[in-house]
């Protein structure tokens, strides 16, 4: 990044910017057909759609420039995004709304400051400190506050399960910075994709077929979807994006997940949030502006270790 003009990051901001979006649309369709399928054959499902364009471009992925010991840093990046994330994710929209789900995620970018601070030893100011902890109190409350309700069935286990699901998201930011210095972004983004696909295939593969058959056309669509613009497209993207932008601001861009989860769950599910998860939800998105007005922290750059 050193040296680059903000011109250099353009075009990397709006594929990160491009992948938050599709990210936010991804709870609403995840919500929609887990119900249908389970979720074991919906992860299943749009790995394999996303694997089956992979081998399409293998050639221009091979070889790969593997260097001795970056499998103690590539076990993690697959296991935490997407093995451990989608198994969260997914079981936690078996028992939450989309649009909580969606909110959730605004934490992601104050813990990322605050993993950077134990990981790489950043400094972290008071503004973040205080945006992190008010966040994540609005993210307790929007659980706590939670009623049953046919979209969310049970609110306090699902936003538990899908904050664990942020967390997978911070070890995946802070290991993907470090491997898209040796790695190309598309490279990275094939090896989440195959360690996906074989890791839910034994769960997977036997449910999709047995659910196969009542599979209409729309959903087969939404898995499609899945694996395409989301699955492949939106990991790629951000891959893509965060080789040139700083770590902090590529994670700034997750802010815009919530509020398009929040839209597209209304939009096309009919979900809404009662009057203490919309206070809850304001505290979230307080606690993440506290945290940017408060100067955040420098990532600095990672280098070739």
């Amino acid at each position: 990044m050193t040296g680059r003009s903000r011109g250099g990051t353009f075009w990397p901001a709006v594929s990160i910017l491009t992948a938050a979006v599709l990210w936010g649309g991804s709870f609403a369709a995840m919500k929609s057909i887990i119900g249908v399928l389970g979720p074991w054959a919906v992860m299943w499902g749009r790995m394999v759609v996303a694997f089956a364009l992979v081998l399409l471009f293998a050639r221009r992925l091979l070889p790969l420039p593997y260097r001795s010991g970056d499998w103690k840093l590539i076990l993690p990046f697959v296991g935490f995004q997407p093995c451990l994330y989608f198994t969260l994710e997914a079981n936690a929209l078996r028992f939450t709304s989309s649009s909580q789900a969606g909110l959730i995620s605004a934490s992601v970018p104050l813990m990322v400051a605050l993993g950077a601070h134990f990981v790489l030893r950043e400094h972290v100011k008071r503004g973040t400190v205080l945006g992190l902890f008010l966040s994540l109190g609005g993210v307790v409350w929007l659980t706590l506050a939670g009623e049953a309700t046919e979209a969310a069935g049970n609110p306090l286990l699902g936003n538990t399960l899908e904050l664990g699901a942020m967390m997978t998201v911070v070890g995946y930011v802070l290991l993907v910075k470090r491997l898209s210095a040796r790695y190309n972004p598309w490279a990275l983004t094939a090896m989440q994709i195959v360690a996906g696909t074989l890791f839910f295939l034994p769960a997977g593969l036997p449910r999709l077929f047995e659910r196969l058959p009542s599979l209409t056309l729309g959903q087969g669509l939404v898995i499609v979807y899945l694996g395409v613009f989301v699955t492949l497209g939106a990991f790629g993207l951000y891959n893509l994006g965060i080789k040139y932008v700083p770590a902090n601001r590529a994670s700034a861009f997750v802010n815009l997940v919530p509020v398009m989860a929040v839209f597209f769950g209304w939009t096309l599910l009919g979900e809404s949030l009662n009057r203490a998860q919309m206070a809850a939800a304001l505290f979230v998105l307080a606690g993440v502006w506290i945290s940017q007005i408060g100067g955040g922290i420098e990532i600095k750059e990672l280098h070739d270790v």
